[in-house]
């Protein structure tokens, strides 16, 4: 069960033509003349992506760009893991796990695999484990209950012991932010350090923490989280009903592409500014992957376990990466239960900083953990 096999992405071709005859089959909503994005996702956005996905995209030649790095799949806990492991040439570099978020995939970290296991100049080199998290994408449906982020936590740092790392780092945003924390919680033995772009925070209540926040905190209180809260209809679903979700998941290539596409178009607001082929392969990984449903089940656990926002104590050294168009880490929150040793606000970049913004991610991660050396 320990064995770790090679892999390549190989859709069969039925299961193209299965999708061409499926989005060409597709029955859309009606929808409320000038409602923009009120009621969810734009009609006009979602008939402009599927359209693309139908007519012009190429999954092939995504698959293959895919390929181009090197994939791997081994059981831990009775659950298929798929992961990219790609080694640094230098003989110094630091094994680094990156964990990609809902409803995103390894893809997210495309763009940085390269600056980080051949940087230029003097600057620090990692070896990149990037997992597909259990129950997303080529690690395959979860195939039995309680795969919240704490058991995903321990399953990946079996994972580095498996490829014989002693002292690694890991980095995460959404998801593998939440699963990211749980490693802080388990802190396994050779964990250095902690890179997240959000740790979930609230207010505890008492009224001297209130009056310690900055305008910029208390603004963000009320207005970008307050927006996530009004629109996150998806997250209360996922987290209590996701089985009644799965069934549209799985039969409508469309439903997944609207259900995933709030996050990556800010809830269909900003989609005239999207990568639509790169969103489009996310969604294909969850479409031909069938973990539209398992990937909505993390919410689920989660929720009903506490993982991922519960008050245990992360004493491994974390750092945040702050930026302006995605949910706020309030720094003082996040200081009750964990050891945040960095603290950086940027000033530009989103909720999928690791695809958007590559480059402010790279820089801090590597100053992050050249100071941890």
């Amino acid at each position: 069960m320990s064995e770790i096999k090679e892999f390549r992405i190989e859709i069969p071709q039925a299961d193209l033509d299965d999708l061409a005859r499926r989005l060409a089959d597709t029955r859309l909503p009606d929808e409320v003349p000038g409602s923009g994005s009120d009621y969810g996702m734009p009609l006009d956005v979602v008939r402009r992506l599927a359209q693309r996905w139908a007519d012009g995209y190429d999954w092939r030649a995504h698959e293959a760009r895919l390929n181009g790095l090197p994939q791997y799949t081994t059981t831990v806990d009775g659950q298929n893991i798929h992961f990219i492991h790609v080694r640094s040439a230098r003989p110094d570099a630091l094994p680094l796990l990156l964990l990609h978020g809902w409803p995103g995939s390894v893809l997210e970290f495309e763009k940085m695999i390269g600056p980080l296991t051949d940087p230029e100049g003097n600057g620090p080199a990692f070896h990149v484990v990037v997992p597909s998290l259990p129950g997303y994408g080529f690690s395959g449906p979860t195939t039995e209950p309680g795969w919240d982020s704490a058991r995903m936590a321990r399953a990946l740092a079996e994972l580095m012991t498996r490829l014989g790392y002693r002292r690694w780092g890991a980095a995460g945003g959404d998801a593998g932010a939440l699963v990211g924390r749980e490693l802080g919680i388990l802190a396994p033995d050779g964990l250095i350090g902690m890179h997240l772009l959000q740790i979930f925070a609230f207010p505890s209540g008492d009224p001297a923490e209130m009056a310690r926040l900055s305008d910029v905190d208390k603004e963000s209180l009320t207005g970008i989280t307050a927006e996530f809260q009004s629109k996150a209809g998806y997250q209360k679903i996922q987290q209590t009903r996701p089985l009644t979700l799965a069934y549209g998941l799985a039969d409508s290539p469309v439903a997944q592409l609207a259900w995933n596409a709030e996050l990556w178009t800010g809830w269909g607001d900003y989609a005239d500014h999207l990568d639509v082929d790169n969103y489009l392969t996310h969604v294909s990984i969850y479409w031909f992957s069938r973990t539209g449903g398992s990937s909505a089940r993390h919410y689920y656990e989660d929720a009903h376990s506490g993982a991922g926002y519960r008050d245990a104590p992360n004493k491994v050294p974390t750092a945040v990466a702050v930026f302006p168009q995605d949910f706020r880490t309030v720094r003082a929150f996040a200081e009750r239960a964990n050891n945040v040793v960095r603290y950086t606000e940027f000033d530009r970049g989103g909720h999928f900083a690791y695809t958007t913004d590559p480059d402010l991610v790279v820089g801090d991660l590597r100053e992050f953990f050249t100071s941890l050396a």
